[in-house]
């Protein structure tokens, strides 16, 4: 097809899409499931589907010890309405008058035990807005928009707890009294900046373009909906070069978690038009992070050895590591483990880009050599990398 035919069908497809949006409703997950059942099932697993949990409707649901005293936690289980997470952390929601608000203290579920869940000044922008005691810092401003779907400011109600399917495909009632491509935003047919704009929404740190809205200080791009231009509500945190802050290290690598989005930006696979779901699958898979394949067989994918995009040789042969072990991994070098999320628990970086022991020297950025090699000098690793035929020295230089 013709580049510009090509590009002329998809401002039509946008545009009635857009348009059908615009005079649609948002009716609620359960409504997809008469066409979209298995999608529907394998959705509702999802921790998107999960990301709070009713736990008065499921008790279970709360992780935290209750049964053993603990000096941090001054409330029971009974006392809360949502649970946050199940991952990494799970915190509580309480709910008071019209809103909900977190108990300071978060459950780490790696570790299993108790720790302080508290927005320190000077870290997360919002914080210097908000009262110093965690409970007068409500959840709508600071959390509602991304852990919901259609969350309305003027009431604090939002069609639906949780991601649900028109977080990400737009208000549905049009396509679900008569279903077509035309009247529901599919991200996999926009434009690949809108497409990731979808995700990107809940998934960065930033700040909306208009602060405060109705003097209330919001979190979250208050009126984005999928296949808008995400840069007209949102912000992404700004990074100065060789600054280290809580959000960037000094590189410009995410800091902490919930950057997917302001790492991806500055990668070369976004540049060449990648997608957050060449390698995810929200809907879900039986894979960590519902990737569409797992381990090694994702990212050789598109970068076998037969392929433009590398790497040469066999995977040893890249990598100077024996093919089955960890060093060989492509998430160990290109996604380390750098983000922060609670504690020492960290999530992977965003930027696929190998980081060298010089940038570490420079910049403070955690390497991934003396990160798993973590008895060993950077300079120790920059030696052995300088040796590697196959990288270039430009890349590694101390």
């Amino acid at each position: 097809m013709p580049r510009r035919l090509s590009l002329v069908l998809f401002l039509f497809g946008l545009s009635a899409a857009l348009s059908a949006q615009t005079a649609s409703r948002f009716v609620g997950s359960a409504a997809c499931a008469t066409c979209h059942q298995s999608t529907y099932d394998s959705w509702k697993t999802t921790l998107m589907a999960n990301v709070l949990t009713d736990a008065k409707a499921h008790p279970e649901a709360i992780l935290g010890d209750f049964s053993t005293p603990n000096e941090l936690v001054t409330f029971k289980p009974e006392d809360v309405a949502f649970t946050y997470g199940s991952k990494w952390k799970q915190r509580y929601f309480t709910k008071i008058g019209d809103d909900y608000f977190v108990f300071p203290v978060q459950w780490d579920v790696t570790n299993k035990v108790w720790r302080r869940y508290y927005v320190q000044p000077g870290t997360d922008w919002w914080a210097e807005h908000y009262p110093a005691d965690q409970m007068q810092r409500p959840t709508g401003p600071t959390c509602d928009g991304c852990h919901s779907t259609n969350y309305d400011i003027t009431t604090k109600q939002p069609t639906e707890w949780n991601v649900g399917c028109e977080k990400c495909h737009g208000p549905g009632s049009a396509h679900v009294a008569a279903p077509s491509a035309l009247n529901i935003v599919n991200p996999s047919r926009l434009y690949f900046v809108r497409g990731t704009d979808v995700c990107i929404q809940c998934h960065s740190q930033g700040q909306p373009k208009e602060i405060p809205i109705n003097g209330v200080y919001y979190d979250w791009p208050v009126g984005y909906q999928p296949g808008d231009r995400l840069s007209e509500t949102w912000l992404l945190e700004e990074h100065k070069l060789g600054e280290e802050s809580f959000t960037h290290f000094g590189d410009g690598s995410a800091h902490k978690n919930r950057m997917q989005g302001n790492d991806f930006v500055q990668s070369a696979m976004y540049t060449k038009g990648v997608r957050c779901w060449s390698c995810h699958n929200v809907h879900g898979t039986e894979h960590n992070a519902d990737t569409i394949k797992s381990g090694n067989a994702l990212c050789l994918t598109c970068h076998g050895p037969d392929s433009p995009a590398g790497p040469r040789g066999t995977l040893a042969e890249h990598t100077h590591h024996a093919a089955n072990s960890t060093g060989s991994e492509c998430t160990a070098c290109h996604m380390p483990k750098i983000a922060r999320t609670v504690a020492d628990i960290n999530v992977r970086s965003h930027t696929f880009k190998f980081i060298p022991p010089a940038a570490t020297e420079h910049y403070n950025v955690p390497n991934p050599c003396t990160s798993c090699h973590s008895s060993e000098t950077n300079e120790w690793a920059a030696e052995h990398l300088g040796q590697w035929e196959n990288v270039s020295p430009w890349r590694v230089a101390p």
